[in-house]
């Protein structure tokens, strides 16, 4: 009775050993065709990330981002390729189990590294923006200055004291920033105000000359002078130009050369620019003597 049952055991695994055999058999075809397919995938993915590369060293300045950007397209040519070798292999049931895995995989990392991924993804999105690049003067959520870094988690700025401030992508894309960089040009607004006693339309003209003659203005740009309310001891008024400004100290460079030109001019024609006076006024009809009657 054993010696049968031995016998029948080693007459099923041959059975199923040579089953296994005529199955590689038939199937060495597809098995070798999908090495093929999945090793000329490898070769694809290598040449199309060189192209990327390249095309991505013109957008973007950051070598981090680039790597990133270029190794995760090689993995998707990769992992298409690999896809195809398994549909090669006729096995459809293993695809399913693989996609399922990955997906269930996937959610779970995306879950535990949700802040992780907002702060990857922004920086791939800010990478390629052409309205915040490195060097640009920007201000953004309360911060101002240069930017010297954009990676895969942050930016990096230089404020104007010489101190850095690390921002998260995600705050970058979700808040609006202001970028002086992108434009050459832009208006500058200088305040000031003139006695109640000046001819106003002569500060006007002469507050126009002034500034037309050290602010050049180009094309459709003009200079605006315009008064802007009666102050407690001054009519005050806002004079608008056009200058070559990149980043905030332009703007205060070009603000004090208008500053001193206006003060130079109203010196040269007698214009007073006051400073606020308090009036005390005596006529009080109460009188110390009165009372003591």
């Amino acid at each position: 009775m054993d010696e049968f049952n031995i016998q029948d055991s080693i007459r099923g695994i041959g059975d199923k050993l040579g089953g296994w055999l005529d199955s590689l058999i038939l199937n060495l075809p597809n098995f070798l065709l999908a090495v093929i397919v999945f090793i000329f995938f490898i070769f694809i993915a290598k040449y199309v990330g060189r192209i990327f590369e390249r095309i991505t060293r013109r957008h973007i300045k950051q070598d981090s981002i680039r790597l990133m950007v270029v190794k995760v397209i090689k993995a998707v040519v990769v992992l298409i390729g690999f896809f195809i070798a398994l549909g090669l292999l006729n096995l459809d049931k293993v695809l399913t189990s693989v996609l399922a895995g990955a997906g269930v995989v996937g959610l779970a990392i995306g879950l535990a590294l949700q802040g992780t991924l907002n702060n990857t993804f922004s920086g791939l999105i800010l990478s390629f923006l052409p309205e915040l690049q490195i060097g640009d003067w920007v201000e953004t959520n309360g911060y101002a200055g240069t930017v010297t870094e954009i990676n895969l988690r942050n930016i990096v700025v230089k404020q104007s004291d010489n101190n850095y401030v690390v921002i998260p992508n995600s705050k970058i894309i979700e808040e609006p920033f202001k970028n002086f960089s992108r434009t050459p040009r832009s208006r500058i607004f200088v305040n000031c105000g003139v006695g109640y006693e000046s001819d106003l339309e002569m500060v006007r003209d002469l507050t126009l000359e002034v500034i037309k003659d050290h602010f050049p203005q180009r094309g459709n740009e003009e200079v605006e002078f315009m008064y802007s309310g009666f102050g407690d001891s001054s009519i005050n008024f806002v004079v608008r130009f056009w200058a070559d400004v990149t980043k905030n100290r332009d703007i205060l460079i070009a603000q004090n050369k208008a500053i001193i030109a206006i003060k130079k001019a109203y010196d040269a024609k007698g214009v007073n620019i006051p400073f606020p006076i308090r009036t005390i006024d005596f006529k009080n009809p109460l009188s110390i003597n009165k009372n003591a009657d």
